[in-house]
């Protein structure tokens, strides 16, 4: 530590953050605020919803006070494996190297065979629920969501077969090589976050 960069996977999004997004926005805020790392990406597609959740973790990220140059998003991912492959492969093409996955502790300890089997060099660094607790009772924070909305969206359940989306959280959906993900159509770009006035 500190880290170059963090990843924070996605969670639904209705019309406000459910507890586990709280956590897991709270716990990157922390981490940074307190030099464990110097960016964050946060992680994932509109998966069941119509809000691309990296985006929606964003904007409440740069709300509690991380500049918004530090946040970066990668909003492909529909799967939890999918989430620390694309966005290490992101933080690769960013110049990052030291990586680390900041999630829950269950999250946690399910994807680290995932990342031991691709690989990737990653550190886990699971959530402190206290920790989090603490920060939760003084913040008191709102986005306009109205940015990571997206227009023609159909849920995952029904582009899927459940087949085919427990293999996604198996991470077997997976079709590209590393090489293919620094190629030029799956780059990423800093996603500059309007800030809520």
């Amino acid at each position: 530590m500190p880290f170059d960069a963090i990843v924070v996977p996605g969670v639904p999004f209705d019309s406000a953050w459910s507890d586990v997004m709280r956590a897991r926005v709270l716990w990157s805020y922390h981490l940074y605020k307190n030099g464990y790392t110097k960016n964050v990406i946060y992680s994932g597609s509109a998966v069941y919803t119509p809000f691309v959740e990296a985006r929606i973790m964003a904007l409440y990220a740069i709300e509690l006070g991380i500049p918004k140059e530090h946040v970066f998003t990668e909003e492909k991912a529909e799967h939890s494996t999918e989430n620390i492959y694309y966005s290490y492969y992101l933080a690769k093409d960013l110049g990052f190297n030291r990586i680390a996955l900041t999630t829950d502790p269950f999250q946690s300890a399910m994807l680290k065979s995932f990342i031991k089997r691709k690989r990737l060099d990653v550190q886990v660094v699971p959530a402190n629920f206290d920790t989090v607790k603490t920060i939760y009772s003084y913040v008191r924070i709102s986005i306009d969501p109205t940015w990571a909305k997206v227009e023609q969206f159909t849920a995952l359940p029904e582009r899927e077969t459940f087949w085919k989306r427990l293999r996604g959280t198996m991470g077997k959906n997976l079709k590209f090589n590393p090489e293919e993900i620094s190629d030029s159509t799956m780059r990423y770009e800093t996603v500059w976050i309007p800030i809520t006035q």
